[in-house]
């Protein structure tokens, strides 16, 4: 296999499992957002503070990261992305390190033409 076939297939393999484990984590929420619901009305377990809805919300919210992280970041930010930005980077401190050389050089003209009868 090519090393870019390597690579596409390494990034691939990598997106499949990010998902898995989103839907994953969704099938665990519900299942465990029932359990709690369960624990806390039916089987009487502090009832009159509704803890779990507590519990449902914040585990909900951190399901909102993960889901966030792997189909809204990681989406648009990948490796693409990545070595894109590492270009514009690279071009852009190459134009002013040769800025700096023009500029050094046009001063040792200068000095060497004034200090030069």
């Amino acid at each position: 296999m090519e090393p870019n076939q390597q690579e596409l297939y390494e990034y691939a393999r990598k997106r499949v499992k990010q998902k898995k484990r989103v839907y994953f984590h969704f099938i665990l929420f519900l299942v465990s957002s029932v359990f709690f619901y369960i624990i806390n009305k039916v089987l009487d377990v502090d009832p009159q503070d509704d803890w779990y809805l507590w519990v449902i919300t914040a585990w909900g919210f951190l399901f909102v990261l993960h889901f966030i992280k792997v189909f809204v970041t990681e989406s648009f930010i990948n490796k693409n992305w990545e070595q894109e930005q590492i270009s514009k980077l690279v071009a852009r401190q190459e134009r002013r390190i040769g800025q700096l050389e023009k500029k050094l050089e046009n001063e040792n003209d200068t000095t060497t033409t004034t200090t030069t009868p």
